[in-house]
């Protein structure tokens, strides 16, 4: 009988990534959980209230105001984040001088600060000396007040957040598509396919483990949205136009003070993301092509 020995040198190695998950990642969430069902202001004892703050979000109309506005904004940047680095991403596959040079500047923003950004778009938007409006003008068409219109605003800051994330998600396009064997465009140009025929039939289907984790990633993205909400407009917009969820959790907790309400919510949204994941798991992960 041979008796296997034991490595614990494996287990030490796993032992410091493991008390990390535990402490920053797993009993916060239970912590938080624990919260929500107290009244606590950080300042005078927790006080009891069972499923009072979870009654209490089922009666507050800007909860669900949030929770339309994070929706609407993950609906529309989701799929224009995922169509546009893809369309980046094939103009750069593309053998031409100075490809380098191309993938870093697409890069650049991604690296940079959100609150730097937040600033210069706050600039680009600005009514009366920003670039949006001087371009329309030489169109002729009137100056518009971006971020304090209550249809506009959200817009704006989707149009921004893809700007800033578009890099990111060009490179992970890019390795996909690197990865698709050359011989197969080869032979549906000798069976004489077309462009569009080629991306339908091979470039589409075989991108589809990337295009699965680029929409993953970018959904749990979209409903943790909150530094250019805070940035570019700090009260949630005209009308409360960009008040999302965890900028709604922001103000209830470091504002209001009302720590339990605003980890009510907190629970609330990771139920959200856990239910959003699982469903494409389970779901959308099976029309993902792996071979």
């Amino acid at each position: 009988m041979n008796d296997k020995k034991v490595d614990w040198g494996a287990y030490g190695y796993l032992f410091p990534v493991v008390g990390i998950i535990l402490c920053f990642h797993v009993l916060p969430i239970f912590y938080s959980l624990a919260i929500s069902f107290y009244e606590w202001d950080l300042m005078s004892d927790p006080q009891w209230v069972g499923l009072d703050n979870f009654r209490r979000l089922a009666d507050d109309p800007m909860f669900y105001k949030s929770l339309w506005n994070t929706f609407y904004y993950a609906m529309v940047s989701v799929p224009l984040s995922i169509f546009a680095a893809l369309g980046v991403a094939m103009l750069l596959n593309n053998p031409i001088s100075g490809i380098g040079i191309y993938r870093t500047i697409y890069f650049l923003p991604v690296i940079t600060s959100i609150n730097a950004v937040a600033i210069v778009w706050n600039f680009i938007y600005h009514p009366d000396y920003g670039l949006l409006n001087k371009l329309l003008a030489l169109a002729d068409i009137g100056p518009r007040l971006w971020l304090q219109d209550p249809f506009w605003a959200m817009p704006c800051i989707i149009l921004m957040s893809v700007w800033k994330g578009l890099g990111y998600n060009v490179v992970i396009f890019l390795a996909g598509l690197q990865n698709i064997p050359k011989y197969l465009y080869e032979a549906a140009t000798i069976d004489g396919a077309s462009r569009s025929q080629q991306f339908r039939s091979i470039t589409w289907p075989l991108l589809s483990p990337t295009t699965f984790f680029v929409f993953v990633m970018s959904a749990i993205g979209s409903f943790q949205v909150f530094s250019q909400i805070y940035m570019m407009t700090p009260r949630g917009g005209p009308m409360k136009s960009t008040m999302v969820i965890v900028f709604y959790l922001y103000q209830k907790a470091f504002v209001k003070f009302e720590f339990g309400y605003a980890l009510a919510i907190a629970f609330v949204l990771f139920l959200m993301i856990f239910g959003v994941t699982l469903f494409n798991k389970l779901y959308l992960e099976k029309k993902v092509h792996y071979s």
